[in-house]
């Protein structure tokens, strides 16, 4: 396909997913198998420019003054791709499969893209009604924080020390160019290109070996700052595929027991072959019947529970740009729902003297903060572990770490904009 055939088709796919209001994913996949002559390199062009344009829709309204699929993708080139009128002209230039030429208008918005006044949701291009509740957290830099949820995400992996060390790692994939992250000593960091394909890390020796996973900076931070230690008994109660439980495996050295479980078992699915890869020898996966059954016999008895609770997931909206314009107000009523009962089902796993790790992948005070606090005034029981005492897990990188994360009294946030990774929230406390 040509550049400007490519332009057509992103185009179509942006129209199909507002048509529909479906994940960006589904429609990609309608398109490829509706179009099979296009190859590889073409599919992940089409998802690069697909993606960039949700990653850009507010602000690429904005400055083309119109809400259809063409201006979005048009303004898009002009302000995430940086492409001049000129090379943006020759792409729609009406040719064959090319989309239609430039109107005067279009041409005199490309020429002259203007933010300048544009509102904080606009610049930060993030849904409206969510203005308020980041005002909340980054009060006039909520535009900053929001642009820096809207930018490309690295690739992240994170090195098993159970099988190898990063230098090992380093090694074995030093085709694609791996930089050491800067906040987690098992972090390593692949940049990729807006066109690219993304590189085939499941084919990879390493990742086949079990010596790295997938997993960003940020998620690696959460689970390396609860501090499992080797000889406890952890429990990962929202384990999902299992991201964070093989990272308190390895932080645990097969020492102690890992109790990995989900109120869906579907979510689990995945956990059983990522722990046979990754050589944990100390973890039980409890494959829920009933909702709380499958843990009744660790009431009290827990080291540590960590708790990866149910969220908006705006914190990841570099990975998921098209997530953003379909999460509602309702959904977050419902994830607070949700997280406090999770929070009132993890107090009662705890030991005295032990500990529980709140994360979301969320950067609003509703679903972080403000939980803690409701928490601890139904289990007054539980005392808050204090933020910067919880970063000296970092040693030499909690200094610089504090001065970058968002601290309160009752966490620490982690955001693009602050830590270049994920949004995560992150709080510690201790049952008296």
């Amino acid at each position: 396909m040509t550049p400007a055939a490519r332009l057509s088709a992103a185009i179509e796919i942006v129209a199909d997913i507002e048509a529909r209001h479906r994940p960006a994913a589904d429609a990609l996949k309608d398109w490829g198998l509706s179009h099979r002559f296009a190859g590889s390199g073409d599919r992940a062009a089409l998802a690069g420019l697909v993606y960039d344009a949700l990653r850009r829709r507010a602000s690429s309204i904005h400055v083309m003054g119109d809400p259809g699929p063409r201006a979005v993708l048009l303004g898009m080139l002009r302000l995430e791709r940086k492409l001049e009128p000129d090379a943006i002209a020759a792409l729609a230039n009406g040719g064959r499969f090319a989309p239609q030429p430039l109107s005067p208008d279009e041409l005199a918005r490309l020429a002259a893209p203007d933010l300048e006044g544009a509102p904080p949701w606009v610049a930060g291009d993030y849904p409206e009604w969510l203005d308020p509740y980041l005002a909340r957290v980054f009060g006039d830099e909520r535009a900053a924080e929001g642009a820096a949820l809207a930018s490309r995400a690295p690739l992240d992996l994170r090195v098993n020390d159970i099988k190898g060390d990063r230098e090992d790692a380093t090694a074995l994939l030093a085709d694609l160019n791996p930089v050491p992250t800067r906040w987690s000593p098992y972090g390593l960091r692949i940049a990729l290109e807006a066109d690219a394909k993304n590189p085939a890390i499941h084919a990879e020796p390493a990742f086949i070996k079990g010596m790295v996973e997938v997993q960003d900076e940020g998620s690696q931070l959460a689970a390396l700052l609860a501090g499992a230690k080797p000889g406890e008994h952890v429990v990962d109660l929202c384990a999902g595929a299992g991201g964070k439980t093989l990272a308190l495996a390895a932080a645990m050295h097969n020492q102690g027991q890992l109790y990995a479980t989900d109120t869906d078992k579907r979510r689990l699915a995945p956990i059983h072959e990522r722990l046979a890869r990754s050589g944990a020898r100390n973890v039980q996966v409890r494959t829920p019947k009933s909702v709380g059954t499958e843990l009744a016999d660790l009431a009290g008895r827990a080291d540590l529970v960590l708790i990866d609770a149910p969220c908006t997931g705006i914190g990841t909206w570099r990975r998921n740009p098209d997530a953003k314009w379909r999460v509602r107000p309702g959904a977050l009523a419902v994830r607070l729902k949700e997280q406090a009962a999770v929070l009132d089902r993890a107090a009662g796993l705890v030991k005295p003297g032990g500990r529980l790790a709140y994360v979301t992948c969320s950067v609003l005070a509703e679903e972080n903060g403000d939980q803690i606090q409701a928490f601890l005034a139904r289990e007054t029981g539980f005392r808050l572990v204090p933020p910067g005492e919880v970063a000296n897990a970092l040693g030499e990188r909690a200094y610089l770490f504090r001065r970058a994360a968002l601290m309160s009294d009752e966490g620490l946030l982690m955001t693009p904009r602050r830590t270049d990774t994920d949004g995560f929230y992150l709080s510690v406390l201790t049952r008296s």
